[in-house]
């Protein structure tokens, strides 16, 4: 009997893992994207808002972090080694 099916749950071990990092990478590209207020809501600061890491870096490490949850939830767990 594998580890998978003697613990009741649904992925292995290595799935988890790369599930974590998914959701790690993705929190951080949230965290990236956050802030671009002003202190005075009559002034509009434009390369703030759209600066790179708002506009280019964020976004693309939220589009890895769902492509890592996708393959996190794909992966085959090991054989139990027979």
């Amino acid at each position: 009997m594998s580890d998978k099916k003697a613990s009741g749950l649904m992925f292995g071990k290595r799935n988890y893992m790369w599930m974590a990092i998914g959701a790690g990478v993705i929190v951080l590209s949230l965290l990236l994207m956050a802030g671009g207020k002003s202190p005075d809501p009559k002034v509009f600061n434009y390369s703030e808002v759209y600066s790179t890491r708002r506009i280019t870096i964020a976004p693309f490490l939220l589009m890895l972090g769902l492509v890592i949850e996708m393959y996190a939830i794909m992966l085959k767990p090991k054989a139990d080694g027979k």
